[in-house]
């Protein structure tokens, strides 16, 4: 039995016992609570939950059953669909090849003559090759990915897996917009000698904003393992914070890189999936049809999170201008690759109002967190406010608050100079309008939080949304001051 399922049994058998057999007392809550902390599935690096975890049951998988679960996972080739690509050729995904079994999910990787590849190519830098060809030769490989169908931002994310023995990648990692995450890249059997060997376990992060020319990378480390990894399974662990990453072997704390030492090359500042999947990596060598099968065995993956009281954390990179808000009640566009900044249902962005664009702007390289923050540029001598005022508008549906009283917050940054005195937010549905006023008071060329207090006696209404605003009104006639914008945070006041 998992320890997941172990969890649950143990702490409900317990309950009913003590409840029948004696008054439920001090003693048996103490004993019922000692039990749910012994069995909670904890990260290995942290099995006495120091960092109070909480796993995210949603995206977690035991791979228990018979077959993969699809309310969980993308199969890439299910039904014919591929997600972004169809694999590195000359290898391609087929979903016959994604097995779970005896509590292990089975990535495979094999030899099919028969097989009908995809007549085309794909292009990895100045790699272009045919699925199922390898330099005009047939290679007819089939292999396995799938694809977590929801994101998550910053966790603690962790697999027990053995890569395959063979020419062929065990790769855990995960994309969101405008960025990689590669947890690790393994490659047991190398055909040539290169970056990866048969000990090797790489963490690469890749910067995949505009213009995403190749390589992409922006930092990583290569890990020097006592084993094969296709000898055995081991538990590989990677801590993604809002401005770090740590990274873990067998509960082994090995590396970390942070953002004070990164600077503007931090871009792990989006929700995302994770990835499952094995590959050819060709500069490396190709796979010998005498080794085929292979699997890649992974025997769970698991991802946690911390809790909590800022009711936009889910959405919290958007409300700090780092990229869309997900609406994934909606499909995920099939082709929607990591530098895809086009809306549609299922990533939104910050909307501006007519002519706004010339006085406000997401600008990267200052800010409170992340790398980006809303900028209002200002203006000099002789120019004046040209609208009666600028807004920032969020997507409809931005905002989903209970009724009740909260704490609405901002971070801003205010220029030296002729500064406005006031920024006006509105919620609006039910219309809800916030006047954070005194400006000219605040410090300068620092980061302030400005808060207020809303009571709200309706919920949100499906297309509630925020939009921010700065008035001519409030404005010098010449010569305004710039000022930036950043992590937009609510709190319910208890």
């Amino acid at each position: 039995m998992k320890p997941i399922k172990l969890f649950i049994f143990t702490v409900i058998s317990t309950i009913v016992f003590f409840n029948v057999s004696c008054q439920k007392d001090k003693k048996t809550e103490e004993i019922a609570e000692k039990i749910i902390n012994e069995s909670m599935v904890l990260p290995f690096s942290d099995p006495t939950n120091r960092g109070e975890w909480i796993l995210n049951e949603e995206v977690s998988d035991e791979f228990d059953g018979t077959t993969i679960d699809t309310t969980k996972w993308f199969v890439e080739g299910q039904n014919g669909d591929y997600y972004i690509w169809k694999g590195r050729a000359p290898s391609q995904f087929v979903p016959h090849n994604v097995i779970v079994e005896n509590g292990i999910l089975k990535l495979r990787t094999q030899w099919e003559p028969d097989f009908k590849f995809a007549s085309e190519s794909y292009a990895d830098g100045s790699n272009k090759d045919t699925y199922g060809l390898h330099e005009g030769n047939p290679m007819p490989v089939t292999t396995a990915g799938i694809v977590g169908k929801k994101r998550f931002l910053n966790g603690y994310m962790e697999v027990k897996s053995k890569a395959p023995k063979a020419a062929m990648t065990a790769a855990f990692w995960a994309i969101g917009y405008e960025q990689e995450l590669d947890m690790y890249e393994q490659l047991a059997v190398p055909k040539i000698e290169g970056t990866i060997n048969h000990n090797t376990t790489r963490t690469v992060v890749h910067d995949w904003s505009p213009p995403a020319v190749r390589p992409t990378k922006a930092f990583g480390y290569d890990d020097m393992l006592p084993y094969t990894t296709s000898d055995d399974f081991h538990v590989y662990g990677v801590e993604w914070g809002e401005d770090y990453l740590k990274i873990y072997r067998d509960g082994k704390f090995v590396k970390s890189f942070y953002q004070d030492e990164l600077g503007t090359d931090w871009v792990l500042n989006n929700p995302m999936e994770i990835w499952l999947d094995s590959e050819i990596f060709k500069w490396l060598g190709v796979p010998h049809k005498e080794e085929l099968p292979a699997t890649f065995e992974v025997e769970y993956m698991r991802v946690w999170q911390k809790a909590s009281d800022n009711l936009l954390v889910k959405d919290r990179a958007f409300f700090g201008f780092e990229g869309p808000i997900l609406f994934e009640e909606n499909p995920r566009p099939l082709t929607m690759v990591p530098e895809d900044s086009n809306t549609n249902g299922y990533q939104k962005f910050w909307l501006f109002n007519e002519g706004s664009s010339k006085y406000l702007k997401i600008t990267e390289g200052h800010y409170a967190s992340g790398v980006e923050a809303l900028q209002f540029f200002g203006y000099g001598k002789n120019e004046k406010l040209e609208l009666e005022k600028v807004q920032a508008i969020s997507p409809e549906g931005a905002l989903n608050l209970p009724v009740g009283d909260f704490n609405l917050s901002m971070k801003v940054w205010l220029d030296q100079g002729r500064i406005t005195d006031s920024i006006h937010v509105t919620l609006t549905n039910p219309k809800t309008d916030i006047i954070f006023s005194g400006l000219k008071k605040l410090p300068r060329k620092e980061w302030v939080t400005i808060e207020s207090i809303v009571s709200r006696k309706e919920a949100s209404a499906k297309d509630d949304g925020i939009i921010l605003e700065i008035r001519k009104e409030d404005l010098p006639e010449t010569k305004a001051a710039k000022l930036f914008i950043d992590d937009i945070v609510i709190k319910k006041i208890k």
